[in-house]
């Protein structure tokens, strides 16, 4: 575990992987569903080494994301089914009760994400009342956090980064830690990935990708975004 934060909670949306990456067509032999649930477990083991696991909140209805995060430690809350901002505000819910200090929402797709990225953003974000950080792109929103006594009003979708920006008290905050930021819905940010270095799960499935390697030679880094 990296160095002590203050007592944080960090809520974790994760989509059921049946239904994700809708836009991503991953090289093959990879399927969808099962990128979509490595990320999310690299994701979720980065997480559980920068906080206590009981502090972080896992709200899905996919099966295996549910059975990774038990397996963690983490507190599963159910997803209700209405949509991602639905789900944010059901783990806010969770994430609030019997807790004073500062709360986030972290994305689950961040399968490039360090402990120390983690540790270093929310110290960043302490410093604010509502603190945005946006995607590799801008437009979208990776972590999203309030301090204690802030209103927290998810407003995920296209375009979330300025939406965000827009409430009360927020700061938007483009750190330089590009594996925090780099979200995975297309080839070219898979790419991206590949070349940032994923975790172990997400690894495993890109060493298996067909085709040729890279200058490198590094095992399942696709040589072009497709």
């Amino acid at each position: 575990m990296v160095s002590p934060l203050p007592a944080w909670r960090l809520v974790v949306p994760v989509k059921d992987a049946r239904l994700a990456k809708t836009r991503l067509e991953p090289p093959p032999p990879l399927t969808r569903p099962d990128l979509a649930r490595a990320m999310a477990r690299d994701t979720l083991e980065a997480v559980c080494r920068a906080l206590p696991p009981a502090d972080v909140l896992v709200v899905s209805s996919d099966e295996a994301a549910v059975r990774t995060a038990r397996g963690l430690g983490c507190v599963v809350v159910p997803d209700p089914g209405a949509g991602l901002n639905a789900a944010v505000a059901a783990g806010l819910d969770a994430a609030r009760t019997g807790h004073t200090g500062p709360v986030g929402v972290l994305l689950g797709d961040l399968p490039a994400l360090r402990p120390e990225d983690l540790g270093a953003a929310l110290a960043a974000c302490l410093a604010h009342p509502v603190a945005v950080v946006p995607d590799a792109e801008g437009g979208g929103t990776v972590l999203l956090t309030a301090a204690a006594g802030s209103t927290l009003r998810p407003r995920f979708g296209p375009d979330s980064a300025a939406r965000h920006a827009d409430l009360p008290g927020a700061v938007r905050l483009p750190l330089q830690l590009p594996r925090l930021r780099r979200d995975v819905d297309d080839a070219a940010a898979l790419a991206e990935v590949a070349a940032l270095g994923p975790g172990r799960h997400t690894a495993a499935l890109l060493a298996t990708v067909r085709g040729p390697r890279t200058s490198t030679g590094s095992p399942g880094r696709p040589a072009t975004a497709g």
